[in-house]
């Protein structure tokens, strides 16, 4: 009697899973190729959240494999799981750069894209102890001591970096002497920044709003075209520094998965796209809505790849 107890709660169990029929649920693995704290980690927890809550995916699992831009990550994804069809990388603009400043040997032509979820503009702050209350004040002591003003941000070459550069580039500074200090997550640049270990820093405005809000960090620009409703924040280009740039975050799968897998995942998507629960996310943490999937991707990431190699070049990254 005691084993047949144990049998019915096994059973209850598995057919409590969300969608579960009595066979056993499939994982869903979101590889988020960054520390917690990051982009990548927040966008891949996010997803968990609103695929469990709508009973899209049945159980989800986030997996943190960081450094060098998220190519390590997309490495291992590379190697280990190739024809998985239960595998997502959490990836975007980041990963397109560092691939080529790293000069990676797996490159996001050995993936399967499967969709592009959102965008997010990048913030310059500095520490709430910085003597820099605004973004002319920083730039006139970054001119007179190029090298001495350490800039905080994500992996090298990364959109951090970009946003450095480029605005070094416009305000007539030798991205040559930028003194960018990059890190593995967008958690570990913040902890700089709060323990005022530089003396500014960019990253993305989901990741840095709690800190902003708190007053732990001090925003001095953003790098949006025009002011986004309900958060004050001067953009670059109405001070005068005409620096425009959108970061943006997707998902791929490995390669060899057949059609039919990847017509799964990219459903799986566009389900989590259309619901209330993403929705919500996107205007929490003030992400564009930017979806794409499909071919359609696809096209997109391949005309990426030459629009971040003539951003990194213009900036001095590469060749």
């Amino acid at each position: 009697m005691r084993q047949l107890h144990r049998w019915m709660g096994a059973l209850a169990v598995v057919l409590w899973l969300p969608g579960c029929s009595g066979e056993r649920a499939e994982v869903l693995t979101i590889i988020a190729p960054a520390a917690p704290g990051g982009g990548w980690d927040q966008t891949a927890r996010t997803m968990e959240q609103v695929l469990r809550e709508t009973g899209v995916s049945e159980v989800v699992r986030v997996v943190n494999v960081p450094g060098a831009g998220g190519t390590i990550g997309l490495a291992r994804m590379a190697d280990t799981e190739r024809g998985n069809g239960d595998v997502l990388l959490t990836m975007g603009l980041i990963m397109v750069g560092a691939v080529l400043t790293n000069d990676s040997p797996v490159t996001l032509s050995q993936v399967t894209p499967i969709a592009r979820l959102s965008g997010e503009y990048e913030v310059l702050v500095v520490p709430d102890a910085s003597p820099y209350h605004t973004l002319a004040e920083l730039v006139a002591a970054w001119k007179a001591a190029p090298g001495g003003v350490a800039i905080a941000g994500g992996s090298a070459g990364g959109t951090d970096h970009m946003v450095a550069g480029l605005l070094a580039a416009e305000v007539g500074i030798d991205v040559r002497a930028v003194n960018y200090v990059p890190h593995s997550g967008g958690g570990e640049s913040i902890a700089s920044l709060v323990g005022n270990q530089v003396a500014a820093g960019v990253n993305g405005l989901a990741e840095l709003a709690p800190f902003i809000e708190s007053g732990l960090l001090r925003p001095l620009g953003i790098s949006s075209d025009e002011r986004i409703p309900g958060v004050d924040i001067p953009t670059f280009i109405e001070q005068g520094v005409a620096v425009s740039l959108a970061n943006w975050r997707g998902v791929v799968a490995p390669a060899g998965i057949s059609s039919e897998q990847r017509t799964a995942l990219t459903t799986l998507m566009d389900r989590m796209q259309q619901s209330p629960q993403w929705k919500d996310a996107l205007a929490r943490n003030n992400w564009i809505e930017m979806y794409q999937s499909g071919r359609a991707f696809e096209a997109f990431l391949e005309a990426e790849n030459v629009r971040a190699a003539a951003v990194l070049r213009s900036i001095g990254l590469i060749e």
